[in-house]
């Protein structure tokens, strides 16, 4: 088998590779660290588009790939701005991430890659993270009149609107949420665990009694004589009849009779069929 020669390794090793970038970009650089067999690296905000810049010229990172938001609604910077980079001679992937505010515009990078403009848009939609620079900032995967931005923490699971296709005026109509019934949570537990909480239904079983009904019938047979104990397990503790019935009245004739009237009757239905039929009758 002839032996194929890649100009790239399958697998790229990140050995020296987060020293390397981290003393080429210099006091930028907020944290650096390897993580889940991947670099990642966290500079300032305002200096994101000239640290992209060095790292596709000068360390061969040529594609953008993606970028994409993370919300920490506890911090006073909540977003995160992951741009992940690909290199292609080098085979090799890393994650460079910013942090920014609700009102801390971040420098588009749509000036080093096109492709960018349709992915800042898609975090401003998500995230609500503005892009200083973009000047097609607008939502991309929601409605227009979409309030609110989805991928954020605090952003109800329903949403604020609903659409739907009115028949009485044939045109999309905006309505707010409304839930037939109460949200539900599930808390996907194994039903052989059970849950740590009252479920419905289950509140009654305290109002029970405390001895259960069949408890309290195997006790009852069991006082009783033995052979009216195994009279009762045979008849599996069948309970009394609760009033009688009258005797069903004899009926008339007897069963011998049964076949003869029937074969008088067929005998008759067979001779009118051979009879023929006259003109005047």
């Amino acid at each position: 088998m002839a032996t194929v020669l890649h100009s790239a390794p399958r697998i790229a090793s990140n050995e020296g590779v987060l020293n390397a970038l981290s003393g080429a970009l210099g006091q930028v650089v907020e944290g650096a660290k390897e993580e889940h067999g991947e670099i990642v690296l966290t500079v300032a905000r305002h200096s994101i588009a000239d640290t992209l810049r060095t790292l596709r010229d000068a360390h061969d990172y040529q594609q953008l790939m993606e970028i994409a938001g993370v919300d920490y609604p506890d911090r006073a910077e909540r977003f995160e701005v992951v741009y992940m980079l690909l290199s292609l001679t080098k085979n090799h992937r890393i994650m460079v991430k910013c942090n920014a505010a609700e009102s801390t515009p971040v420098p588009t990078v749509t000036t080093l890659w096109p492709n960018a403009g349709w992915l800042e848009r898609e975090v401003f939609d998500m995230y609500g993270v503005l892009f200083a620079g973009n000047t097609d900032l607008r939502r991309i995967l929601t409605d227009y009149g979409f309030e609110g931005h989805p991928q954020r923490k605090d952003f109800p699971l329903t949403g604020y609107t609903e659409l739907r296709y009115s028949e009485d005026e044939k045109r999309v109509v905006y309505e707010p949420v409304a839930l037939p019934q109460d949200l539900r949570q599930f808390d996907f537990m194994s039903p052989w665990e059970g849950a740590d909480y009252v479920l419905p239904g289950d509140e009654k079983a305290a109002e029970a009694p405390a001895t259960p009904p069949v408890a309290k019938a195997a006790r009852k047979a069991s006082n009783g004589s033995p052979a009216q104990s195994a009279s009762n397990a045979a008849a599996g503790d069948a309970p009394e009849p609760t009033e009688d019935r009258p005797a069903r009245k004899p009926r008339k004739g007897k069963s011998a009779d049964t076949k003869a009237a029937t074969e008088t009757e067929t005998g008759t239905r067979k001779r009118a069929a051979r009879k023929p039929k006259g003109d005047g009758a």
